[in-house]
């Protein structure tokens, strides 16, 4: 996203929409998804795990947004790639989504997946067999 906005403002300043549209889809685009990772958040919370992805799982989130996506929280980050991208109104941004969404999911989602199915091998795999990856 950084490199994005740096191309944006300082070599290759071309918009998506018109300003007003872009600015409202952007803010509702970012707002809805800050309220899905502070719902997610809080369903993480509520089961005792850690948050962030670089500390240990301790247990799995299955209620809240989790029932509905295995990945809230990335889906909620993507939400906010895709409301700044309408905000500051950048093609460049957008040019750079797909690349972005590729790394995550191959990059840290498998992987995450794969570590989960290895420590929680049954519940997991229940989890898994009901709820999609995505949406």
């Amino acid at each position: 996203m950084i490199i994005g906005l740096v191309v944006h403002y300082f070599v290759w300043n071309v918009e998506i929409l018109p300003t007003t549209p872009a600015r409202v889809l952007g803010f509702t685009v970012f707002v809805a998804s800050g309220l899905l990772a502070h719902f997610a958040h809080r369903a993480m919370d509520r089961v005792g795990t850690n948050v962030f992805p670089t500390q240990p799982t301790l247990a799995i989130a299955t209620d809240g947004p989790y029932r509905f996506t295995r990945n809230p929280l990335y889906i909620a980050a993507i939400g906010v790639y895709i409301g700044t991208t309408l905000w500051v109104d950048s093609v460049v941004m957008l040019l750079l989504f797909l690349p972005m969404v590729v790394i995550l999911h191959w990059g840290i989602v498998l992987r995450e997946e794969e570590y989960l199915t290895a420590k929680f091998p049954e519940a997991y795999g229940a989890y898994r067999a009901k709820v999609r990856r995505w949406i």
